[in-house]
């Protein structure tokens, strides 16, 4: 899906460097991105984040997976190539966001390790953060928000992840946080002290 048709195309510096624009903001531009089961609490934890961080005066923005999918990937699936491809594209967006100095969260199951390393290996330096937001199963399927386990459940949902699709949890994020045990503050914490401790933002 990610074959390069485009052809006579030129890359085009920007006058305005990545330093310019990151000193203006007070941060460094960088993806934060949280990856686990539906249900685990990803955009929740995604928009505390922002949130605090926003309170900071920071730039930030969250790329959540429901909202991308009603517009940049609302032609893809949920087959495993389709996946791919939505997790691909949304690292590209990623990669422009990072360029502009913005402190980016993504919030996307985004199952399979191979998809997550690809999109960290778009990000310069330690511009990448993975946060596995981690939650069991039985938990996820308790508070099921949108009502997508039961269905799963019923073969009304055919490939989802954690039921009859798989997911392969981070072998070394950046950052775990366990939303059954931590309350999302306590969570949102945890992933701003990883940017103060590594400099991506200022600290308090």
């Amino acid at each position: 899906m990610s074959e390069k048709k485009a052809t006579n195309i030129t890359w085009h510096e920007s006058t305005v460097t990545v330093e310019d624009r990151e000193k203006l903001l007070n941060q460094r531009g960088c993806v934060v991105w949280f990856t686990g089961l539906s249900g685990s609490g990803k955009s929740t934890l995604a928009n505390a984040v922002a949130y605090l961080l926003h309170e900071r005066e920071h730039h930030t923005y969250v790329l959540d997976g429901d909202n991308v999918r009603h517009g940049l990937n609302k032609n893809l699936g949920f087959s495993p190539e389709d996946r791919e491809e939505n997790i691909r594209r949304v690292g590209e967006v990623s990669k422009l966001f990072v360029d502009a100095g913005t402190i980016v969260m993504t919030a996307f199951i985004s199952p399979y390790r191979a998809d997550r390393d690809q999109a960290r290996d778009l990000i310069i330096d330690d511009r990448f953060v993975e946060v596995y937001v981690e939650c069991p199963l039985d938990v996820c399927e308790e508070r099921d928000p949108k009502g997508l386990y039961k269905k799963a459940r019923t073969g009304e949902i055919k490939e989802f992840t954690g039921i009859s699709a798989p997911y392969e949890e981070p072998l070394k994020p950046e950052v775990v946080v366990n939303t059954s045990e931590l309350t999302i503050i306590e969570s949102a914490q945890k992933v701003i002290k990883h940017l103060e401790n590594t400099g991506l933002v200022p600290s308090e």
